[in-house]
C-alpha cells in the first residue's frame, strides 16, 4: 500500500512537469488524434515517465492494454507503473505490473491522460508494447415516428456497427497474442546470447587451463632432466 502510493505521487510530479513543457511547447506534446486505436511500442528511460493524450466522448468504452517486452541496461524489473486520468485530473485507474488490462466507460469529454512510469528501474530501459483507444457502442433509437425505411436503415446501422466491434475485438485479441510472442522472441534471444557468451567464456577457460597445465609439465621436465645434468 506504502509503495503504490509512493508511485502515484512520483507520477502526479513526472505528469505536473511535462504538462508545463507542454504549454510552453505544443509541438513536443504527444497527442494522439484522429482514430480511435493505437498499437505501437515504446521504451521508457530508466527512473523516468512517458505520457501521452486521447481524446475520447462521453459514454465511451476506454481500454488499455500494455507488455513488457524487454528491460536493458542495468534494470531486471519487468514491472511498469501505468496510470490513466480523466480530463479532469482524477485517477481513473492504475497498474505496477508487467503486463496489464485496464477498461472503464468515459463519463467525461477531453483527453485522457496515459502515463507509463519506469519508477521500478533506476538504470535500466524497459521496451513496452501498448495497445489502447475507445470503443464507441451503437445508440438505439427509441423514437415511433420514425419511417419503415428509416428503421431498416437503423437496424442495418446498428448490424454493421455490432459487425465493426466484433472485429475490433478480435484485432485486439490478436495484437495481444503478438505482443506475447514478442516478448517470448526477446527472452528465447537474451538466453541464446547467455548460452553463447556462457560457452565461449568456458571453452576460453578449458584452453587456457590446458596451456597452464602443459607449461607447467615442460617446466617440470626441464627443472628435472637439469637437476640430473648437474649430479652427473
Amino acid at each position: 500500500m506504502l509503495l503504490s502510493t509512493l508511485l502515484i505521487v512520483l507520477s502526479s510530479q513526472s505528469v505536473w512537469s511535462r504538462k508545463v513543457e507542454s504549454s510552453l511547447s505544443e509541438a513536443s506534446a504527444s497527442f494522439c488524434r484522429g482514430t480511435n486505436k493505437y498499437d505501437f511500442a515504446i521504451k521508457v528511460p530508466a527512473a523516468e515517465m512517458e505520457c501521452f493524450w486521447h481524446f475520447a466522448h462521453q459514454s465511451g468504452n476506454f481500454y488499455l492494454m500494455y507488455m513488457v517486452q524487454s528491460v536493458t541496461g542495468m534494470g531486471s524489473n519487468h514491472r511498469l507503473f501505468v496510470t490513466v486520468k480523466s480530463p479532469e485530473g482524477v485517477l481513473m485507474a492504475s497498474k505496477n505490473q508487467a503486463f496489464g488490462q485496464i477498461n472503464f466507460q468515459t463519463e467525461v469529454t477531453g483527453f485522457y491522460r496515459i502515463c507509463l512510469g519506469n519508477h521500478n528501474n533506476q538504470f535500466g530501459v524497459t521496451k513496452v508494447s501498448v495497445n489502447f483507444g475507445v470503443i464507441y457502442e451503437g445508440s438505439e433509437e427509441s423514437d415511433r415516428e420514425i419511417g419503415e425505411e428509416q428503421k431498416v436503415f437503423n437496424s442495418i446501422q446498428e448490424s454493421v456497427q455490432k459487425l465493426q466491434n466484433q472485429v475490433f475485438h478480435m484485432w485486439r485479441h490478436y495484437s495481444f497474442a503478438r505482443t506475447r510472442k514478442g516478448k517470448d522472441h526477446s527472452l528465447l534471444t537474451s538466453n541464446l546470447n547467455y548460452v553463447n557468451w556462457w560457452s565461449a567464456t568456458q571453452s576460453l577457460v578449458i584452453v587456457l587451463s590446458g596451456y597452464l597445465q602443459l607449461l607447467v609439465l615442460k617446466r617440470l621436465f626441464h627443472t628435472g632432466s637439469s637437476s640430473f645434468k648437474s649430479r652427473a
